[in-house]
């Protein structure tokens, strides 16, 4: 038998990094691993849920002083995105000049609210409004599902 020792030195700072560097090492290899093996079951919580409107533009009509104005919605799949005049003619908000004011707060509520209940009116254009709201809710009406 020979006595040939052999003596290994190590040097701590050198023993540190390369324990830090296997960890990541295998930290990395196991998020690919999560990643890309992911299980197929797992479905995203919305996309199961049955959408509220088919996206899209909806108008309803109405007319004042024998002249059409159309009063488009636009959804999309759970939300109302704006609501707006569809080609206003100038006549007509010439001789309505409440129309516009009037729909643009009804939209600022309807939008932030989701919803055509519980919506207030200003005395100045209550009735314009509820004329509105009549179009509004009818445009409506054709984009729920």
């Amino acid at each position: 038998m020979s006595a040939k020792t052999k003596i290994w030195v190590f040097h701590m700072k050198e023993l540190i990094y390369t324990a830090v560097f296997v960890a990541l090492g295998v930290l990395f290899l196991l998020l690919l691993i999560f990643m890309f093996s992911g299980d197929r079951r797992t479905r995203d919580p919305l996309a199961e849920l049955p959408a509220r409107y088919t996206a899209g533009i909806y108008t309803a009509s109405m007319t004042l002083g024998g002249n059409p104005v159309e009063i488009a919605v636009t959804v999309d799949r759970d939300y109302i995105s704006s609501i707006t005049f569809r080609q206003l003619d100038e006549t007509v908000a010439a001789m309505y000049p409440l129309m516009e004011p009037a729909l643009e707060a009804l939209s600022a509520q309807i939008c932030e609210a989701q919803s055509v209940e519980d919506i207030s009116y200003s005395e100045d254009s209550q009735y314009t409004s509820m004329m509105l709201m009549s179009a509004i809710r009818t445009a409506l009406q054709k984009a729920e599902n």
